[in-house]
C-alpha cells in the first residue's frame, strides 16, 4: 500500500516498502526517486523521527536502511545497495553523506542498469550506534561501524570504524578525543 503525504509538493506517493513510524515526518516523497531497492522494508523511519528537506536515499535493489527514534537528518545524502542502520537519537547535519563505497555509481544509470550499479558499489553494511552526532559535509564511505555516543566532526572523511564515544575529525578521520 502507497502513501500519499498530504503536505508534499511532490506528485508521486512514497514506494510501498518505505515504513513511517508514529510521530515522524518525512519533507517529501522526492527523497524516494532514486529508491530502487526491491526489499520489504527499503526505509524504515522511527518514531519521532525528522527527515528534513534536501535528504535522499539513492537506494539499490539490495537496500534497506532503518532509521531509529528521535533521530534528525538535514540534508543528508544515503547511497545504499546494502544495509544502514541508523541507531536512536541519531543526529545527521547538514550536506552529510553516507555510502557503502567510495565510488558514486547512481544506481539509475541512464540504461536501466540497476544491478551493474550496485555491483560495482559492493553492498556493505553501514552501522551508527545509537546517540551520535554527524557534523556537516562529513563523509561516511565503506562498510564502518560508528559506536555509541561517538561525535563526527564537520567535514571529516570516515573510512574506519569509530569507537564509542570517540571524537573523531580531519581527512581521513582521526580521534581527537576517546570516549
Amino acid at each position: 500500500m502507497s502513501i500519499e503525504l498530504e503536505h508534499d509538493w511532490y506528485p508521486r506517493p512514497l514506494p510501498a516498502n518505505v515504513v513511517l513510524g508514529e510521530r515522524c515526518w518525512l519533507h517529501s516523497a522526492h527523497a524516494l526517486v532514486h529508491c530502487a531497492s526491491t526489499r520489504e522494508v527499503a526505509l524504515r523511519i522511527g518514531d519521532d523521527s525528522g527527515v528534513y528537506h534536501g535528504t535522499h536515499f539513492d537506494l539499490g535493489p539490495h537496500a534497506s536502511v532503518v532509521i531509529g527514534r528521535c533521530c534528525t537528518l538535514v540534508g543528508a545524502i544515503v547511497r545504499s545497495d546494502g544495509d544502514v542502520r541508523i541507531g536512536d537519537h541519531v543526529f545527521i547535519s547538514h550536506e552529510v553523506v553516507i555510502a557503502d563505497g567510495p565510488w558514486a555509481v547512481p544506481l539509475r544509470l541512464h540504461h536501466g542498469d540497476t544491478e551493474a550499479a550496485g555491483a560495482a558499489v559492493g553492498g556493505a553494511a553501514i552501522d551508527i550506534g545509537d546517540d551520535v552526532w554527524i557534523g556537516a559535509r562529513a563523509t561516511i564511505l565503506g562498510a564502518v561501524r560508528i559506536g555509541a555516543g561517538a561525535i563526527v566532526g564537520a567535514g571529516a572523511v570516515v573510512t574506519s570504524d569509530v569507537h564509542p564515544g570517540a571524537v573523531v575529525a580531519g581527512n581521513p578521520a582521526r580521534v581527537v578525543r576517546s570516549g
